[in-house]
């Protein structure tokens, strides 16, 4: 018998001062059997930088088809594919081939050995964003994780803060791709 999803909830109230995007986001989110806490919160956290009312949790680790998280237009296009993690070569150009822009968020401790393999061979994607956060700071978010969540978030001149109650995390992100 296979091992179902667990649920988690969280309202997620962001502040986004860079974009101007205030909003507050009830968020059900269905963590894999297989997916930790580190990995949940680097959805959530993938979510916050780009939370809109289209924006929507993919079936991720349960679909090769489907992204941690996407967004599409009203004719059913992709405008936004996000992954999670350290996708492989294959499923990011194919996600560039699917979608307007595809953004990858890492966070591993091997994340630089992942980037330096694989980083010459996706290059020429020009709608690939690489995004890169510290493992600790990874870490540090998956502490926040819990089945029912009051996440605050604020964004202001690229620096990203989550809070829940009296725990803060400062999150910095580095940029190993840029759009082209």
């Amino acid at each position: 018998m296979a091992l179902k999803s667990t649920i988690y909830k969280a309202d997620v109230q962001i502040s986004d001062m860079d974009r101007h995007y205030y909003a507050n986001h009830p968020l059900t989110i269905a963590r894999h059997p297989s997916e930790t806490d580190e990995r949940m919160m680097m959805r959530v956290l993938a979510f916050v930088i780009h939370a809109s009312e289209s924006l929507s949790f993919g079936k991720g680790l349960s679909s090769d088809e489907e992204p941690d998280l996407w967004q599409k237009d009203l004719t059913g296009a992709i405008d936004l594919w996000v992954e999670v993690g350290l996708p492989d070569e294959k499923r990011i150009l194919k996600a560039c081939g699917r979608s307007s822009k595809v953004i990858v968020y890492t966070y591993a401790s091997n994340s630089g050995i992942w980037w330096k393999g694989i980083g010459n061979r996706i290059e020429r994607a020009k709608n690939l964003a690489v995004i890169s956060i510290p493992s600790d700071t990874s870490l540090e978010l998956s502490r926040l994780a819990q089945r029912n969540m009051q996440l605050q978030c604020t964004i202001q001149d690229g620096a990203l803060w989550f809070s829940a109650g009296e725990q803060s995390v400062h999150v910095e992100l580095t940029t190993l791709k840029a759009f082209a």
